[in-house]
């Protein structure tokens, strides 16, 4: 990697000077748009008392889930549990600290911290555990609470394709919350179906600049279904 070239060949140089008790805010809702092989290089790094931000933590043995099996994660930033055993199992336990955090407010952490906005108010959370303990004000005679943004020192990120320079394009739904994380670290690593070169890319298509990017790399991806569901017509045997 040279100038302003931030393709990586190797996990091993993409998640470089990841260490103990760092914080990663990690893109993707569920399993859809997640980093899948940037997630299976920390789990191969073996770093410990990690802070993750994530809508959530992925499944038994796939996606972040692989992080908790051996106790590499401390503390969960996260929307909700979701299809992961494991997850509830150590929260419950006492195991794993979680701090749940509504979608939206979750979001705009992110963006807010790769904005350089220290905090922000909004009305969702006020009158229940999510606000408790955190200023009040009100506008317009609405009480609104007071939010910290979010930054950590890694992001990793999954995109469908990027040019050499890392500007970055999202495919479909898997965009999700990879736009806001890709904002919010202060090394941030996308991982990609596909790389072309500088210019390839236009202009207008472009979802996250490379301004934001630090390392880019090619993976291949299994791009699991978190739960498959399938629903028989009526009158169908």
């Amino acid at each position: 990697m040279s100038g302003f070239n931030k393709v990586v060949s190797t996990y091993e140089e993409a998640m470089h000077g990841l260490s103990n008790g760092m914080t990663v805010i990690a893109g993707g809702f569920g399993l859809c748009g997640i980093p899948e092989g940037l997630i299976k290089q920390i789990q191969r790094m073996k770093v410990r008392e990690l802070t993750v931000v994530s809508n959530n933590c992925g499944v038994d043995g796939f996606g972040l889930g692989l992080l908790l099996e051996d106790k590499q994660i401390k503390k969960m930033v996260s929307s909700y549990v979701g299809e992961n055993a494991l997850f509830e199992q150590q929260l419950l336990s006492g195991e794993l600290e979680v701090e749940l955090t509504p979608q939206g407010t979750l979001a705009e952490k992110m963006r807010a911290g790769g904005a350089g906005i220290p905090g922000f108010y909004t009305a969702t959370g006020y009158g229940t555990p999510v606000g408790e303990g955190k200023e009040v004000k009100e506008f317009d005679g609405r009480p609104y609470i007071l939010e910290e943004s979010i930054t950590g020192d890694f992001a990793i990120v999954k995109a469908w394709k990027a040019d050499e320079y890392g500007n970055c394009v999202y495919r479909h739904t898997a965009q999700n919350f990879n736009p806001m994380a890709a904002t919010a670290g202060k090394i941030t690593v996308v991982e990609v179906e596909e790389i072309v070169a500088a210019g390839e890319i236009p202009a207008s298509q472009i979802h996250t600049p490379g301004i934001y990017v630090n390392r880019v790399i090619q993976g291949t991806f299994e791009k699991r279904i978190e739960r498959r569901v399938l629903a028989r017509s009526e009158g169908v045997n």
